[in-house]
């Protein structure tokens, strides 16, 4: 299995051939390229929040509380433009994934779980797409994109470190086949997964304008909606 060094350094490497090219081919702005650049590097090291050792998931479960109270603020603001607001929401939610989502994983995440699947890298994809602060779709998928380059990076490197070599013979560690996958051998962390991947996908379609759901649907949705603003 690759180490922290090994996973940081290769993601760090990636997002910054990522940004460059996303500043030189693809018209971003250089301030758009340094943070297309961090969350592919910072996103190498996702699939370790599962992990039962202490430094992988302590830097990681702090940069994602803040990267996500930062999102929500920006969000907020946009939307907005309440200040006050999206500074409470942004403590709100760094305190969230900070303490309950670390409590949430230890009690439900076993390491070389469905964190480390092609599904759990759709998922955390997705989730940039949906909170990322911008109104420009292609800064949306350009980042979206950034971390799941990184978090691929990981499950390859995962999958390359378990070939051992002996001599000129070729093995596999027991650990082979379980980084790059699509399930697990369980089917509650499956169908938690899969659920997850799928409400994600639903909203970002629809955000998007590449799918219009059912009518009686989005009868369901404003009615839902409208009692939400009674309260």
């Amino acid at each position: 299995m690759a180490g922290y060094r090994e996973h940081v350094t290769v993601s760090t490497l990636l997002g910054i051939g990522y940004g460059a090219a996303g500043v030189w081919g693809w018209g971003m702005t250089p301030y758009q390229g340094i943070m297309a650049a961090c969350l592919t590097g910072a996103s190498g090291m996702l699939p370790d929040l599962d992990s039962d050792t202490g430094r992988p998931v302590r830097e990681m479960t702090s940069l994602t509380a803040t990267a996500a109270a930062f999102f929500t603020m920006q969000n907020i603001t946009l939307k907005h433009g309440l200040t006050e607001v999206g500074l409470v929401w942004a403590v709100i939610i760094y305190l969230l994934v900070r303490y309950g989502g670390m409590w949430l994983i230890n009690k439900l995440a076993v390491h070389r779980g469905m964190f480390h699947s092609l599904p759990a890298l759709l998922i955390a994809s997705q989730l940039a797409l949906m909170f990322y602060p911008s109104n420009d779709l292609r800064v949306k998928i350009m980042m979206a994109t950034g971390i799941g380059l990184g978090f691929l990076s990981h499950l390859i490197l995962d999958e390359v470190y378990s070939v051992q070599w002996n001599g000129l013979m070729v093995g596999l560690k027991s650990s082979a086949g379980s980084a790059v996958k699509l399930f697990s051998s369980h089917w509650l962390p499956n169908l938690f997964t899969y659920s997850v991947l799928a409400a994600i996908t639903y909203f970002n379609l629809q955000s998007i304008g590449l799918w219009q759901p059912p009518e009686q649907l989005i009868r369901i949705q404003e009615a839902m909606s409208h009692a939400l603003e009674r309260y």
